[in-house]
């Protein structure tokens, strides 16, 4: 571990989010009961099916006002309530990937937001920039957990530690006793004592707390955490075109195509479930001028103007071999054990995201790109299961209420409780289902 160009991690108040795309996207009723193709050996199991999460996802969607509209995605699971709020309008460039699509007789629609558009709700409005993804919103338009949660909960009494690292959960009679914690302003350790604990600090991070303080070991699945971790078989299929698609350099990550989610009869192969696809912006010059900080770089940001691409989201496999792990005999500057992490993708993963990048391609190529380029990802952005949740205790570390199992009074609530990825962003998925725990906690406070 440590190699940020490989990690996509990001350790900051309000987290990931800070830095998402912004895409909102609620799984399929069907993710939570994947097929044979998907789970294959790995007794991946979802303790509940997405009725019991729906009513959540429509809470999650009104405390982060996601903008979007129903009726359109082929795929589009059922919905208790409308979106709280409504979409801007298509940048030129999705209107020429939406008219593309459509003459190939597909069926794009507009992807749901995270992002403030309302004029009148006391929170800065958008201004269609082209640093979104990837970026924190220099405006605070975007509905974060920073910018849109956080601030609430300091005025009703949540105290924020920042710049504090935990390095060990203490466990004492089957209960979490306190956290000892490094304040890096003070430059001094710390311990915090509470009567229940919510561990939240993402599919790499969690595991490594969890193993660096030996809790796998009070755990019937103690071999189930830090692993099955998933992270979506992604890849961005880029065109280039003769003429600039966004001459206006407009914010368009706008669309998403759904048409070969569940498979598709033009695909022989893999068969079954397959993934997502959804419009993405092209870095701005400024960063490939940074990442690449030579004369090729220069060169190759003169291009960038006239790219546009489709992000290909495969769901891939859980596998027991991909996993985090600790190396105890190196440590960090504040004591942590180093982070190892193994991981490799099937030949199905592979084979699903190939499938999608052909018919990305296809979809740039009628929109009138000359040439098409793949951009393979390597991001653990979308970073899920390594301490699963299900029924058996066995083969899963949290029960469905999330409790990590032989410690009565500690719960992992972050993308790790997923069994499988499903073949969506998660971050929508991993906010309802800490709306329901929270509910349940509050249920049985004592």
């Amino acid at each position: 571990g440590g190699n940020s160009d490989v990690m996509g991690a990001y350790n900051c108040v309000g987290g990931p989010s800070v830095f998402y795309g912004a895409v909102s996207m609620r799984l399929r009723e069907a993710d939570f009961e994947p097929t044979p193709e998907i789970v294959a050996d790995s007794q991946a199991y979802w303790p509940y099916t997405y009725s019991e999460l729906e009513p959540y996802y429509a809470r999650a969607e009104q405390i982060l006002n996601i903008a979007g509209e129903s009726g359109s995605d082929p795929t589009e699971p059922r919905r208790s309530n409308p979106y709280p709020q409504r979409l801007n309008h298509l940048s030129d460039a999705s209107q020429m990937i939406d008219r593309a699509a459509k003459n190939l007789d597909l069926r794009p629609f507009r992807l749901p937001l995270a992002i403030n558009y309302s004029q009148n709700n006391g929170h800065p409005t958008c201004v269609k920039c082209t640093t979104c993804d990837t970026f924190a919103c220099a405006v605070e338009a975007k509905n974060d957990l920073a910018s849109r949660v956080i601030p609430n909960l300091l005025n009703k009494g949540m105290q924020l530690k920042a710049n504090t690292v935990v390095t060990k959960l203490v466990v004492r009679e089957g209960k979490v006793a306190e956290v000892e914690c490094f304040d890096k302003k003070l430059n001094r350790k710390t311990t915090y004592r509470a009567k229940k604990f919510i561990l939240s600090a993402g599919a790499l991070a969690s595991p490594h707390l969890l193993l660096a303080s030996d809790l796998q070991k009070l755990n019937p699945g103690e071999d189930t955490v830090g692993r099955y971790l998933t992270r979506h078989c992604n890849a961005i299929a880029f065109g280039f075109f003769p003429k600039r698609p966004d001459p206006m350099g407009e914010f368009h990550k706008q669309l998403g195509i759904h048409d070969f989610y569940f498979g598709h009869s033009t695909i022989k192969e893999p068969p079954g479930k397959l993934g997502s696809m959804q419009q993405v912006q092209t870095p701005p010059i400024g960063l490939v001028h940074t990442l690449l900080p030579t004369p090729l770089g220069h060169l190759i940001g003169l291009g960038v103007p006239h790219l546009t691409g489709l992000l290909v989201m495969a769901e891939d496999q859980p596998r027991y071999e991909n996993h985090v792990a600790i190396d105890r005999s190196k440590r960090d500057d504040f004591g942590l054990p180093q982070l190892l992490i193994t991981h490799h993708y099937t030949k199905r993963d592979y084979a699903a995201r190939n499938a999608l990048l052909e018919k990305a391609k296809s979809i740039l190529k009628k929109a009138g790109a000359l040439f098409c380029y793949t951009h393979k990802i390597k991001t653990f952005s979308h970073a899920v299961g390594t301490v699963r949740m299900g029924e058996n205790p066995e083969t899963s570390a949290l029960d469905p209420y999330c409790q990590f199992r032989g410690v009565e009074n500690l719960f992992v609530v972050d993308g790790s409780f997923m069994p499988t990825s499903g073949g969506l962003n998660p971050s929508l998925t991993i906010s309802a289902n800490a709306l329901r725990v929270g509910e349940h906690l509050i249920e049985n406070e004592t």
